[in-house]
């Protein structure tokens, strides 16, 4: 952890450095920021103990964010993110249920951000050096739920193991909150928890009240990871329709706990039509002519 600080804070400085030697023009509007994050991911579902807990899984994610004005914005994120639940770590007797998932997944969001403090003055670089934002939008994951069987990583969803068949793409609802911190005139660090409401249990493939009859499923493998009662209590004999397997009641969410980088990139969509989308508009030096030498 002490090596991430260092490395956050060494790349905010060079960034600071090399941008600032480069873009002179620091009272140009800017509202157009490019953003990047990293943090953790935790997993709510039929495999996690009850309770608010955060999980050390690690997520990224890059984005581009658009000031309509000086309070209100919209941004665009892509996020890869992994989840991990096993009855393995229970604190209960759900241990004999003897479950276990694990994903690698990917998110893209639009939401929308209000500040809680304008910036003064309406310019960027005025903008106060401690503020808060809530967000709320729309997105789409996908998920593809593993688990690790005799040595190998199998992918579940194909399987059917509930003999359900769900999509690995979902609908999300991200909201959240985060603080922002100025750091000089192109650069804040943000810290950000977002959850995301899904519409889908099936995340961790688990979710029927029942166990499905075995006969139902498509192959053994289907079987084998259906039910994994067996591998705890070798005279276990399994009956259908008989024990719980999940809980249909609730979805599946997700939360993402972030420190992001944002800086202001040089550019002001709202003028830019008049600027001919140039990055820079040096004013004309007064007395300059080019001469040309007529032969």
């Amino acid at each position: 952890m002490r090596i991430f600080w260092l490395v956050v804070l060494f790349s905010s400085a060079s960034l600071e450095t090399a941008f600032s030697q480069s873009f002179y023009a620091v009272r140009r509007e800017r509202n157009v920021i490019a953003t990047f994050g990293t943090g953790t991911a935790t997993y709510y579902g039929d495999l996690k103990n009850p309770g608010f807990s955060i999980d050390a899984k690690p997520n990224l994610n890059l984005g581009l964010q658009y000031f309509l004005n000086t309070r209100i914005s919209l941004r665009s994120e892509i996020t890869w993110f992994h989840l991990e639940g096993s009855d393995a770590h229970a604190n209960s007797d759900r241990r004999e249920r003897n479950l276990s998932f694990y994903s690698n997944n990917y998110e893209i969001n639009l939401s929308g951000l209000v500040s809680l403090f304008p910036n003064r003055g309406g310019r960027f670089y005025r903008r106060v050096p401690l503020n808060f934002y809530g967000f709320a939008g729309v997105g789409m994951a996908y998920i593809n739920p593993k688990t690790s069987y005799q040595g190998k990583s199998v992918a579940l969803q194909p399987l059917m193991t509930e003999g359900v068949r769900y999509s690995r793409f979902q609908f999300v609802i991200p909201y959240g909150i985060g603080v922002r911190i100025k750091q000089g005139p192109y650069m804040n660090i943000c810290i950000e928890g977002g959850l995301r409401k899904t519409f889908t249990d099936y995340i961790d493939d688990v979710s029927s009240t029942r166990y499905p009859d075995p006969a139902t499923l498509k192959s053994d493998l289907s079987r084998a990871l259906s039910d994994r009662r067996a591998e705890i209590d070798p005279d276990f004999v399994a009956t259908p329709n008989v024990g719980r397997r999940g809980n249909p009641k609730n979805f599946d969410s997700y939360f993402l706990l972030n420190i992001k980088i944002e800086y202001y990139l040089p550019y002001d969509i709202a003028n830019s039509s008049s600027r001919k989308f140039k990055i820079f508009n040096p004013k004309k030096r007064g007395g300059y002519k080019l001469k040309y030498r007529r032969n």
